[in-house]
């Protein structure tokens, strides 16, 4: 029985409306140990009834029997398992993969066919040697020779082990010596095979040939028997697998590399798709950042989401046991004592050219180099940190680094000239806004004058005097609380026009109780009259010349009074490391017994945050559309080259699946390839071996969950390019589709 038998087939081929034949109304049939010769001109069909046979065209009449089954209904599946089990096909262009070894183009059909890797190595030598190309078995194919290529061709066929061999031009390359040596092989073959060639040199042939057909226009003119063949040949179709998981995984590894310019294409590509969204998403978290942490306060000036505010449950000062206690917490980036100061704008002056304002803060919390001049070194020495907009900082700066400063008081306005001030150093800030308080940082001396300064201010001064309370302030004299250095500590001075109030007319002895609170302590100072003063005594004893704009306020001893307002502190802020571990930390530091407030929680917002989240997810799904489409059309570019390999390894028996599957590990390759080098540049700007600006916002705001969803939208991109780009690749045969690229 015959092994194929075409029985009326004809192919036509459809161009623009016109209908072309490709060979018309053909009968015929081929058995096992034939060595069959197709000849005719050029355009007489030779080629399209090779294709027909070898199931890689289809035909649009008749029938085509193989083992006697019909193929009608064969669809491109059933026609891909036909070429895996009796095709093996030695192409006129040879269709080899040139940026594989000769030894990888043979193991290549046996890979695709089930066949582990470590079980074929004998195999393919033996192959190699068969057709004489051993010392090439590690040298490219794109290095061989017409010649060299062509036994390639035959080899690849022979490892496929199918009844069938058909050739196209076999020799058409090769010079006579080399043509020859082919023939013969093939001779050989077809003893225990069906070895079918197209050629137009049939004398090269004609010794060798057991049939020959020659063809015009379509038709079979001549159908000549000229050997015997043995009729009782047997032959056994293999029952190939599938290329196994690892191999296929171990094949698209093998072709992301194996062209490196295209490899190198493609990874600029995917770096761009990385770098992009990347970028983009962490600007939109920055945004998204500012407007959850934006709103107001009309106590808290830094507003930071890392900053948390403590205070003792038994409203006891920090000491600094607590302070070391405190900083060994795991989430403790640094905190600020002086808690106070962080909320109360300071002013630096000459009083005369130069007023600089901003909020103190501690040097030995500052930890980056500076712009102008260098850090701090004495205790009377500043760093100021700012806005280049600012006048002073910028235009004016090598004059205010040679000027002496001092602290206005924040209470009076008064210039405190005991503590004379230097700025050596400024950094610029990358803000614009020109209306933002400068942060100035002080040594722990300056520091301390200005948090006396600030308890002085925010304190409720009320003095008790005969069970009466009154309050001490600024808007009159009457129990006024002023330090007087002729007062000797312990004794309070009062006005005479008091004694009308004691008993006799005479204060003396007479006990006066300061009492001092604020947000942060109380304390109590009890005094005793000691003397009272009048306008012919105020200068002896207090050495003050106006009693008119003096009387009414009472004097104590400037220690005294220093006393009710140098404390210790009691509350004090700490920034933290992590804001995503911030209830973490809230948690032990009530275990800790301490009060807590997180400034974020205080202020007063709007829906900007909304809005910016919602903007957000409509423009990262406009830039993964734009992404995608853009990438998908160059990368559709770079792959132009792969056509013919897909097409090729499709010819070879590859199911679409396979070819798919191989396309998206390559892709995936690449696209994995290119995401952990830029996270390794992201980590080499984080360890500052280099310097990229927008990677700093990158390592600020992306989390390790943005990087996981960043990193599943790449993958899912990798996936639907090349699940569009193998839809467009294999939706026609692949010798159409080899035939338009080649």
């Amino acid at each position: 029985m015959s092994i194929i038998k075409l029985k009326n087939i004809s192919k036509y081929y459809y161009n623009k409306g016109v209908i072309a034949n490709g060979f018309t109304k053909i009968n015929l049939e081929f058995s096992m140990g034939e060595f069959v010769a197709i000849t005719g001109e050029s355009g007489s069909g030779k080629s399209t009834l090779l294709n027909v046979i070898s199931g890689l065209d289809t035909y649009e009449e008749g029938e085509m029997y193989i083992n006697g089954k019909e193929t009608s209904h064969y669809g491109e599946t059933d026609f891909e398992n036909y070429r895996r089990r009796y095709i093996g096909n030695i192409f006129q262009n040879f269709n080899l993969i040139n940026s594989y070894t000769v030894y990888q183009n043979i193991e290549l059909v046996l890979l695709l066919n089930g066949a582990k890797k470590s079980e074929i190595k004998d195999k393919v030598i033996e192959l190699i040697k068969t057709v004489n190309l051993y010392k090439f078995r590690n040298t490219k194919v794109s290095k061989l020779s017409g010649g060299q290529k062509q036994r390639v061709a035959i080899a690849r066929a022979l490892a496929k082990d199918t009844p069938i061999i058909i050739a196209d031009e076999p020799t058409g390359n090769l010079d006579s010596r080399s043509a020859k040596s082919i023939i013969k092989l093939l001779s050989e073959i077809s003893k225990e095979k069906l070895v079918i060639i197209v050629t137009h040199n049939y004398e090269q042939v004609e010794d060798y040939v057991t049939r020959k057909i020659k063809m015009h226009d379509g038709k079979i003119l001549e159908d000549k028997k000229i050997k015997d063949i043995d009729k009782n040949i047997k032959y056994n179709t293999n029952n190939y697998k599938n290329i196994t998981k690892f191999e296929k995984l171990r094949l698209g590894i093998r072709n992301t590399f194996n062209i490196m310019p295209k490899f190198l294409l493609l990874l600029a590509v995917y770096l761009f798709i990385v770098v992009a969204l990347m970028a983009e998403y962490s600007g939109f978290k920055e945004q998204e950042y500012i407007a959850e942490n934006s709103g107001y306060n009309d106590y808290f000036q830094d507003t930071s989401d890392r900053r948390i505010v403590i205070k003792k449950e038994d409203k006891t000062s920090i000491t600094e046991e607590d302070y070391q206690k405190l900083s060994n917490l795991d989430n403790v980036s640094y905190i600020v004592k002086n808690d106070i100061l962080l909320d109360t704008s300071i002013n630096m002056t000459d009083n005369n050219n130069f007023w600089i304002y901003g909020n103190a803060h501690n040097i030995s919390n500052y930890n980056k180099d500076v712009d102008v001049g260098r850090l701090p070194k004495e205790s009377n020495e500043v760093l100021v940190v700012g806005s280049k907009n600012d006048y002073y900082l910028n235009n004016m700066a090598s004059e205010l680094m040679k000027t002496d400063l001092y602290l206005q008081s924040i209470d009076t306005g008064e210039i405190n000239k005991d503590l004379k001030l230097r700025i050596v150093g400024i950094k610029y800030t990358t803000s614009n806004n020109l209306y933002a308080n400068s942060k100035i940082y002080l040594s722990d001396e300056a520091i301390n004058t200005l948090k006396f300064e600030i308890y002085r201010k925010y304190s409720n001064i009320q003095v008790k005097f005969l069970d009466n309370y009154y309050t001490s302030d600024n808007s009159n004299n009457n129990f006024k609380v002023v330090p007087n250095n002729n007062v000797k500590s312990g004794s309070v001075y009062i006005s005479g026009d008091l004694n009308n109030e004691c008993k006799n007319n005479n204060c003396l002895g007479e006990k006066i109780q300061i009492e001092v609170t604020n947000l942060y302590y109380q304390d109590i100072l009890n005094l005793t009259i000691e003397k009272t003063y009048d306008k012919k005594n105020i200068k002896n004893i207090l050495n003050i010349d106006n009693y008119e704009d003096n009387n009414g306020c009472i004097y104590i001893n400037p220690n005294d009074y220093n006393n009710l307002f140098n404390k210790d502190n009691y509350q004090s802020s700490i920034y933290i490391k992590d804001v995503d571990s911030v209830d973490t930390t809230i948690s032990n530091l009530k275990d800790m017994g301490y009060n807590t407030l997180k400034v974020k929680d205080t202020l007063v917002k709007d829906n900007t945050s909304q809005m910016v989240k919602i903007f957000k997810t409509v423009v990262t799904i406009c830039l993964v559309l734009t992404l995608f489409f853009i990438s998908y059309f160059v990368i559709r570019i770079i792959l132009k080259s792969r056509t013919v390999y897909f097409s090729t390894i499709r010819m070879l028996g590859a199911t679409r699946k396979i070819c798919k599957d191989l396309l998206i590990i390559e892709l995936l390759n690449v696209a994995n390839i290119a995401y952990f080098t830029f996270l390794i540049i992201i980590y080499m700007n984080y360890s500052n071996i280099i310097n990229v600006g927008f990677i700093d916002t990158i390592i600020d705001y992306l989390k390790l969950s943005d990087y996981l969803l960043l990193y599943l939208i790449l993958l899912g991109m990798s996936l639907l390019i090349s699940m569009k780009f193998s839809k467009k690749l294999f939706k026609r045969s692949a010798i159409t589709t080899i035939g338009e690229e080649v």
